[in-house]
C-alpha cells in the first residue's frame, strides 16, 4: 500500500486523536498508567503536550511527557537529578547504558537533571509506537535508576525490595 502525505494540520489531528484514544484506553485498562493529563502549550513551542504518570517498580512514579511538535513527536522523562557525587562516574554509566537503548537516550536537561530523550516522526505514532515508547520508558529508568542513584547518592539512596 502506498503512503499517503497529509497535511501538516491533518498530521496533527491524527496524532493528537490517536494519543488522546490510547491513554484513555491504556488508563482503563489493567496497566501501570494511573494519571493522564493533557497541558495546555501557551509559549508556542509545540502545539499539543501530554503528561502520563506509571506506577514505577524503583521509583513511586515514572512521568512520560509527550510533546508534539511540527511533524514530530518528541517524549521524555526525568529519570534523576543532578548527581552530588561521582559526576563522572554516572555520566560514564549512562552514556555507556544509551549504546543499549531503542530510539532513547540519557540527555542533561534543566538544572542539570538527567533526562531519558526520544524523538519519533509523527507518521509513526500509532498504538503500537506509544506502547514502545511507555514501555521502553519505564522499562529503562527501573534498569538503570539503581545503580546511577546509588552512584550519584552514596549513603543516601537505598535499592526498594523487590515486590512478591
Amino acid at each position: 500500500m502506498g503512503r499517503v502525505d497529509l497535511s501538516e494540520d491533518e498530521e496533527r489531528d491524527l496524532v493528537v486523536s490517536t494519543i488522546d484514544a490510547w491513554a484513555a484506553r491504556t488508563l482503563e485498562a489493567e496497566s501501570p498508567l494511573v494519571a493522564v493529563e493533557r497541558a495546555e502549550v501557551t509559549d508556542r513551542t509545540a502545539s499539543h503536550r501530554w503528561l502520563l504518570r506509571f506506577a514505577g517498580e524503583e521509583k513511586d512514579f515514572i512521568t512520560l511527557w509527550l510533546t508534539f511538535h511540527q511533524r514530530t513527536l518528541h517524549f521524555e522523562t526525568q529519570f534523576m537529578p543532578a548527581p552530588e557525587a561521582n559526576q563522572v562516574e554516572v555520566m560514564t554509566y549512562l552514556l555507556r547504558r544509551n549504546a543499549h537503548l531503542i530510539q532513547m537516550s540519557f540527555a542533561f536537561g534543566p538544572e542539570d537533571a538527567i533526562y531519558l530523550i526520544g524523538r519519533v516522526p509523527a507518521a509513526q505514532v500509532d498504538d503500537d509506537e506509544l506502547d514502545r515508547i511507555a514501555g521502553c520508558s519505564m522499562m529503562y529508568v527501573d534498569d538503570h535508576f539503581p545503580t546511577a542513584m546509588t552512584l550519584a547518592f552514596p549513603g543516601i539512596y537505598r535499592r526498594r525490595p523487590r515486590r512478591a
